[in-house]
């Protein structure tokens, strides 16, 4: 059974809400306001159309330095055969933007006439000549700015529901304003709920939570047009909660109730919204932010955001954001979409609605879509996420290779430059990907281990992949590895570092670890790489160098994807030890014990290699401060090309 009250549709739950707010008679532009025309302006939305009070110009206007005259005067001139135009009668001299004289439709350049003294003879004086010689005629109204040929008196200059920019508030002072109608601003209340959270610069204790989501709804609010209030946090206690939630309601357009929108013992959102008004919504089927409560409380909407971050981002664009637009009188935002083919299979539960985060770039004449991190929790995901795949419910995800559309976060241009690398991970990589956003470039880089890196580049998937393969037999890295996976595939290697793996371990080696071997004593608890990594090859090498046994060693199931993956689990006590780098050790305060020295090569197909897309990539390996900032990190150094 649903521990939720209702668990509806996604449709269900917005007409739910919609439903609501018109029966409150709050689905409208909630009021207007008069505000000075002045740069403030920039971003508020128009609550009634512009229409011009004055023309502009008001009156004809000269477009150039030069000379008044009449068109007809002028039929005639040409190089061979100049005309003489007396100053005064014939032509009268105009800076740009004077008034056009009375009897006058036309202005000759000043570069195009030559200034002639009372005896016909060329003069310095250009502004007081007696006369001037042209060698071309002009047509009427040439050089000449019309009245109105920007804006007519009584023309629409801009409808209501228009976002102002820049341009938009000098068009408005040229049609003769100095007020502007917007709509006011919605006011949102955020409350963060919480006994284990913590404000932010707190000095973190086990099982404190920082409290950051009320800082994102707070810059989601701001950006789509409202006026954001941050409530301190409120600890897990139904009065207190309910105590706050009131005082919210007395002054905000719009209560947002942050954590506790679950079933559990201390989740006591829902209650405090059927306490205190009505509860419309308890649970709708889309992923993430399962648990969403949709509310009434003193005529306001509620909405009960759930706590975990990704969750509470996705549910402000899904439920807030089109109230917002509401309120304000704007069209709801609209992402930009793109077809792409999916890189990898992908699944969705069947009854509901699936925000998928994904990375997104063209490799060779092919967009395509890497899936991301999909942990509610995991806020990171979505700073990486170029765009959304919404899967609608019913359809229960999509295979590899699949065509999906992405509701884009980035613009097509931004994509178009992006570099995709697909394989090990690397610290280096996120060092790389600094330098080359400095250069117009993007750095996507996907850790699916060497050798899924490699598949990656027989599949046209990846503009380059890290790899760092040992083969067994010859002790050679990568080489045998790239005749097998790539053959028929022409690639160049590029030798980017040597680094040192090692056994990450907590601070002062509780455990006493002085060999690999030590892996396999009674109650030590091990962390492995994914099958296909480098480092999990690496490992198994040494292993079987030493007649060990995978399941000899304690853990060497339990997987992570990266190097910091490994050192998380180590600082977190999940795990005893882990093999990894010790950039990865330094990263997270623990300690290092060095084994053995590897390659890490960069593997790129030739028909990539000259591109002018990696062009800065290869500038930035090769500069002098990037050597020297990876040479200072631990356990790196640059070892000598192939």
């Amino acid at each position: 059974m649903s521990l939720y009250l209702h668990d509806i549709p996604l449709d269900k739950a917005k007409a739910a809400l919609k439903s609501a707010l018109e029966d409150a008679d709050l689905w409208r532009v909630l009021a207007t306001e008069n505000i000075p025309l002045d740069e403030n302006a920039l971003g508020r939305v128009l609550a009634e159309p512009i229409w011009a009070k004055n023309s502009s110009p008001h009156y004809h206007a000269s477009a150039m330095d030069g000379f008044a005259v009449r068109a007809k005067d002028t039929a005639g001139a040409t190089l061979t055969a100049p005309l003489t135009l007396q100053i005064g009668e014939e032509a009268q001299y105009v800076d740009t933007g004077d008034p056009l004289p009375d009897g006058f439709n036309a202005v000759i350049m000043i570069e195009e006439t030559e200034a002639l003294d009372v005896d016909g003879e060329i003069t310095s004086a250009i502004r007081e000549p007696k006369s001037i010689r042209i060698r071309a005629a002009v047509a009427p109204w040439k050089h000449v700015r019309p009245l109105g040929e920007d804006i007519v008196a009584t023309q629409l200059v801009l409808p209501a529901g228009h976002i102002l920019r820049p341009v938009d508030l000098g068009a408005i002072a040229a049609s003769g304003h100095i007020e502007i109608p917007v709509s006011r601003k919605p006011r949102v209340a955020i409350l963060p709920t919480g006994t284990e959270l913590v404000e932010i610069g707190s000095e973190l204790k086990r099982g404190d939570i920082l409290e950051y989501n009320s800082l994102v709804l707070a810059a989601q609010i701001k950006k789509w047009g409202g006026e954001a209030t941050r409530f301190p946090i409120t600890i897990d206690n139904f009065d207190l909660i309910a105590e706050r939630v009131v005082e919210a309601s007395q002054n905000h357009d719009l209560i947002l109730l942050n954590a506790g929108s679950s079933a559990g013992a201390e989740d006591f959102s829902a209650g405090v919204v059927e306490k205190l008004g009505k509860l419309l919504v308890h649970g709708v089927a889309v992923r993430p932010g399962h648990p969403v409560i949709i509310g009434m409380i003193n005529n306001k909407p509620i909405i009960g955001m759930p706590g975990y971050p990704v969750s509470a981002a996705l549910t402000g664009e899904i439920f807030v954001e089109p109230m917002i637009a509401k309120w304000t009188g704007r069209t709801p935002i609209e992402l930009a979409t793109v077809k792409v083919e999916l890189t990898r299979k992908t699944t969705s539960p069947a009854g509901d609605d699936d925000y998928i985060r994904m990375a997104v770039g063209r490799v060779g004449e092919r967009m395509l879509a890497a899936p991301l991190n999909r942990g509610a929790g995991v806020i990171s995901s979505l700073v990486r996420a170029d765009g959304l795949a919404i899967m609608p419910r019913g359809i229960q995800g999509a295979e590899a290779g699949d065509s999906v559309d992405i509701h884009l976060y980035r613009s097509p241009a931004e994509l178009e430059r992006t570099i995709f690398c697909i394989g090990s991970h690397d610290m280096t990589l996120d060092l790389i990907a600094q330098y080359l956003s400095q250069r117009g470039r993007r750095l996507v880089s996907s850790n699916v281990g060497s050798l899924g890196g490699l598949v990656a580049l027989k599949r046209g998937e990846a503009h380059l992949a890290g790899s760092h393969l040992l083969d067994p037999e010859t002790g050679i890295y990568n080489d045998s590895y790239i005749a097998k996976y790539l053959a028929g595939t022409s690639v160049r290697q590029v030798m980017l570092v040597k680094r040192e793996q090692g056994l990450l371990i907590p601070r002062a080696n509780p455990k006493k670890l002085r060999e690999l071997a030590d892996v396999t004593r009674s109650g030590i608890h091990f962390v492995n790489r994914q099958r296909g990594a480098g480092t999990r090859v690496l490992l198994d090498y040494h292993l079987n160098l030493l007649g060990i046994a995978p399941e000899q060693v304690l853990g060497y199931n339990n997987e992570e994807f990266t190097h910091l993956g490994v050192a998380a689990a180590v600082a977190s006590g999940r795990a005893d030890c882990g093999l990894g780098i010790a950039a990865a050790a330094q990263a997270l305060d623990l300690d290092f014990l060095p084994l053995f020295q590897e390659r890490y090569e960069l593997i790129i197909p030739e028909i990539y290699f000259e591109s002018p897309l990696l062009a800065p990539l290869f500038e930035i390996i090769e500069r002098e401060d990037f050597r020297k900032t990876v040479a200072n990190m631990p356990g790196y150094s640059f070892g000598e090309e192939k």
